[in-house]
Formats: C-alpha cells, sequence, structure tokens
C-alpha cells in the first residue's frame, strides 16, 4: 500500500558523491559530511555512514511523533529517548536489506504505558509509515 500525501509540509534535499566512501550535502549546507564504510563491512571507518544517518533520523522522528502521541494521551514524555538500531545485510536474490529495532524509553511511565505510547507512536511515525511492510521494524519499551 502506498501512502500519498495530502499536503507537503517540506521536502529535504541532499546529494551524494562517492556513494558510501563519499560526501553527502543538504541543498542548505547545514549538512555536508564525509561518508566511509564501517570497519564491519571492511571500510576504514572514522566517518559516518548512511546506517547511523537513517538512525539518528529514524530515532528523532519517532521520539517527536511519541511527543505527539504523549500529548494526545496527557502523558509527559519530554524526557523521553529513542534508540535505533539499523542494520543492514544480506537478503535472498544477492541484495541487502535493512532492519529497525526501536527502544523507547519514557522516564516515569511504566512499561505497559511506554510500550502503549511506543506503539501509537509507530503508527503517527512517517518513518515508520514508509518501512511498514518493507522491513522488519521491532519496536520495544527500554
Amino acid at each position: 500500500m502506498t501512502t500519498s500525501l495530502i499536503k507537503p509540509l517540506y521536502t529535504a534535499r541532499a546529494t551524494a558523491t562517492g556513494g558510501r566512501a563519499g560526501h553527502a550535502v543538504s541543498d542548505d549546507g547545514v549538512l555536508d559530511l564525509d561518508l566511509k564504510p564501517p570497519t564491519e563491512m571492511g571500510g576504514p571507518g572514522g566517518a559516518t555512514n548512511p546506517e547511523q544517518l537513517f538512525a539518528a533520523g529514524y530515532a528523532a522522528c519517532f521520539q517527536s511523533a511519541l511527543a505527539v502521541v504523549g500529548r494526545r494521551q496527557h502523558v509527559d514524555t519530554s524526557g523521553s529517548t529513542v534508540e535505533a538500531d539499523v542494520t543492514i545485510g544480506t537478503i535472498p536474490g544477492g541484495g541487502y536489506g535493512l532492519a529497525v529495532a526501536l527502544r523507547v524509553s519514557i522516564p516515569g511511565t511504566d512499561a505497559d504505558t511506554t510500550r502503549a505510547l511506543a506503539e501509537a507512536a509507530h503508527q503517527v511515525c512517517p518513518y515508520s509509515n514508509a518501512t511498514r511492510g518493507n522491513i522488519d521494524v521491532t519496536v520495544s519499551a527500554a
């Protein structure tokens, strides 16, 4: 199922050159960084990589979605954290795929409430909506 936008709010643009061993820059120049494959994939490490960027973006976006559902349910999520593990690996057919594990922590909130808010955020988050049905994403309460 494709999710269509009703009202576009913002478009981000970035340009990459050199692939995983290259450079990426956003159109406004705020993001401007070198990319290097991690040592685990035979690279030199020492710079960020696409999986780290995806993990940071997903964690930040999910935390914002958590704040939205928290407000709706009158739960303070201001001290919450979201950790995102993005794993790259091989898939059938010789290609590569991703898997994501999200861990949500909301200080002062019990595990059941945290889990319920995390599941609600998973329905709101644009990254979750973009990946749903395409890659394995697990959401847990830390």
